[in-house]
């Protein structure tokens, strides 16, 4: 079974099971506790952005292997789902993929950070000017041309060639991370992108790949196959002309696989944003005993977890200032 199939069965089932029980769990009381043993019982309900929720599903997996008597109940939406589900306490935590603003901050927003990802653009590789996008990629000018001054029409007007093939740009029409970061990419931000609003990674992924004419963005893990570290079938990667001198030189060529992106990104060769930290928020600093568990395991051990499910793992830096945030 491929992955992509997998997460998006996942989706399915746990949007669902959410909208079961979500509505019930207004000023929840989250029960856990530390049996004599040291292992933990309890349950924790998670919603939120799509970047975080293949490692978060692994995180949770990898977790109740050692503590089989807590429950996780993991449910996608977008950031602004797990934010708004977070400080209204519907859940425990909100998986989050962009910088929690001033605003959220004094509305009781409590975050911490867990990981590093990034959003990738993406194609059809049966576009008909694929050796054009491979060898001399999109600049930023390109991009800002594309999805905020929309006066490129076709791939011919992108390139400067004949080609009269139109050129459909993807956007995000839920409130995510992935689109306010590719906005502030373009020194912009979600609601000035312009293009077709789908809904979701898994569904701008599904819309590129259907049209050959298409051109996308996705958090790295709904671009890449986290098995064969390569994009997914349908998809390719597009090269980003960071100095903006029409080819993709060789310290700009780190797409071929997962592993190569993630190591750009790592580096600070990828550019931030649409480089970013990923996070769990809650309203003030949860009490649930399972939940801060869970938590320190993710900052510590879970970080081994990282790198495989095609992340990027905190510096031992970042990783100290989060446990001390637990333990304050």
């Amino acid at each position: 079974m491929k992955v992509n199939n997998y997460f998006i069965n996942r989706l399915l089932i746990t949007a669902l099971v959410s909208l079961l029980l979500l509505p019930s769990c207004g000023n929840r009381e989250s029960k856990s506790e530390r049996k004599a043993d040291g292992s933990i019982k309890g349950t924790i309900s998670i919603s939120g952005a799509f970047a975080l929720y293949p490692m978060a599903v692994l995180w949770a997996e990898e977790f109740q292997k050692i503590h089989p008597d807590v429950r996780i109940d993991i449910s996608a939406g977008g950031a602004g789902k797990g934010m708004t589900d977070a400080l209204s306490q519907m859940v425990d935590l909100g998986m989050f993929s962009r910088e929690v603003t001033k605003e959220e901050i004094a509305k009781g927003a409590w975050f911490i950070a867990v990981a590093k990802d990034a959003v990738v653009a993406t194609y059809n590789p049966q576009n008909s000017s694929a050796a054009l996008i491979s060898s001399k990629g999109i600049s930023k000018e390109m991009f800002t041309n594309i999805y905020l001054n929309a006066n490129v029409k076709t791939w011919g007007d992108l390139y400067k060639t004949s080609d009269k093939t139109r050129l459909n740009a993807y956007t995000r029409s839920d409130a995510c991370g992935a689109a306010e970061m590719w906005g502030k990419f373009l020194d912009s931000n979600q609601e000035s992108l312009k293009g077709v609003g789908v809904f979701g990674d898994p569904g701008i992924a599904d819309a590129v790949k259907n049209d050959k004419t298409g051109l996308g963005y996705n958090n790295v893990n709904y671009a890449y196959d986290m098995n064969t570290r390569k994009p997914y079938e349908g998809l390719g990667v597009v090269p980003i002309d960071l100095n903006g001198d029409g080819e993709i030189t060789k310290d700009e060529q780190f797409y071929e696989s997962l592993d190569d992106i993630m190591d750009a990104i790592a580096s600070g060769k990828y550019p931030s944003p649409p480089a970013r930290d990923l996070y769990f928020v809650s309203k003030g600093k949860p009490e649930n005993i399972a939940v801060l568990a869970f938590l320190e395991w993710i900052v510590t051990e879970g970080q081994k977890y990282v790198h495989k499910a095609g992340y990027v793992n905190l510096t031992e830096e970042k990783v100290k200032t989060q446990i001390q945030k637990l333990s304050e």
